[in-house]
């Protein structure tokens, strides 16, 4: 009997540590584990994109984003699953999709316009968000610094020359005194750029009259607002009014007002003439800044905000018939042609 009890606690000791390494199991890869999404079999990662609004300059961004991961080996279907969602610069809608990337296993997440990128960083601060087509991220209240954002967010700013920007629209319309300035009321970094264009504007002894759009529905009768008050007229990279670049176009065309915008894509929806960036290099470079996160484990908090060292003039030769100017040659030399 005395025997018999030697072994009841080593069985009991052991029966046990069955019943516990059991439960360590269920808790991890059983019906109870943490539901945590995978990437579909053969791919290694998943990115997660939110892009604002659809216009060419942001579509530019997306497309040239996803281009240099394929680039370098990373192809959607293949080692790669990419979400692609546009809430159509609705702010419910970029709510739930923000939400909906934010817990959907995505390994980085890509912002493409200041917007989306604040949704997303509402919605998680562990996941590596990039951001393109954002002007000032620490005036978005985004991160801490350009050389060290301090937080899970990186990127690439799109601010402009804007100075040079100002320089073109005085080389093209040298008689202006009044120079209208016309943005989306609710785009942090359209007001950055309205007021540096003030400024540049009023440094040269120009005036400057400033209207604000809140919705596409409103652009027409701001513009409309403007029209015989100004001899011409600056656009930021502002998304409503690129997405109302025809409204904008035959209003100002129609008073021969010139129009000089933020980006090329603006140009080519109908602007006279810019100095700027271009977004399909912008993106690719955010491309090439995620495959640093993805594949060499980079941390975005320790990675600085990235600007691109190359601005390009573009040129709309229809609309500058139009209003009746003609471009320098130096300057048609150097520039991309939209007619």
């Amino acid at each position: 009997m005395k025997n018999g009890r030697k072994w009841i606690i080593p069985a009991f000791i052991l029966l046990l540590a069955i019943v516990v390494v059991g439960i360590l199991w269920i808790g991890k890869i059983g019906p109870f584990a943490p539901e945590t999404p995978a990437a579909p079999e053969g791919e290694a990662f998943a990115v997660g994109v939110l892009q604002f609004v659809e216009h060419p300059a942001l579509d530019a961004s997306t497309e040239f984003f996803l281009k240099a991961l394929a680039d370098n080996g990373l192809v959607d279907g293949e080692n790669l699953k990419v979400t692609v969602l546009n809430p159509s610069a609705d702010s419910g809608a970029m709510q739930l999709m923000s939400d909906q990337l934010a817990t959907g296993g995505n390994n980085l997440l890509l912002g493409v316009a200041t917007p989306a990128v604040q949704a997303l960083a509402a919605k998680t601060d562990e996941i590596p968000i990039l951001g393109v087509a954002v002007t000032d991220y620490v005036g978005a209240g985004l991160i801490v610094s350009n050389e060290a954002p301090g937080i899970n967010i990186s990127g690439t700013t799109d601010m402009n020359p804007i100075d040079r920007q100002i320089d073109l629209l005085l080389q093209l319309v040298p008689d202006a005194k009044t120079v209208g300035i016309c943005y989306a009321s609710n785009e942090v970094n359209s007001q950055i750029q309205a007021d540096i264009a003030k400024a540049e504007l009023e440094k040269r002894g120009v005036a400057v009259e400033i209207k604000m759009a809140s919705a596409i529905g409103d652009v027409q009768q701001t513009i409309e607002s403007l029209m015989g008050k100004v001899d011409a007229m600056y656009i930021p990279t502002d998304n409503l009014m690129a997405s109302a670049a025809a409204v904008l176009t035959d209003i100002t065309v129609a008073n021969k007002v010139p129009v000089i915008v933020g980006e090329g894509n603006q140009v080519q929806g109908g602007g006279l003439a810019t100095v700027g960036l271009n977004y399909e290099k912008m993106g690719y470079q955010t491309g090439m800044m995620a495959l640093r996160i993805l594949k060499d484990g980079a941390n975005p908090a320790e990675m600085p905000i990235e600007a691109s060292a190359e601005v390009d003039f573009y040129v709309n030769t229809t609309t500058a018939e139009l209003l009746g100017i003609t471009i320098p040659q130096e300057i048609l030399d150097a520039a991309v042609i939209f007619e």
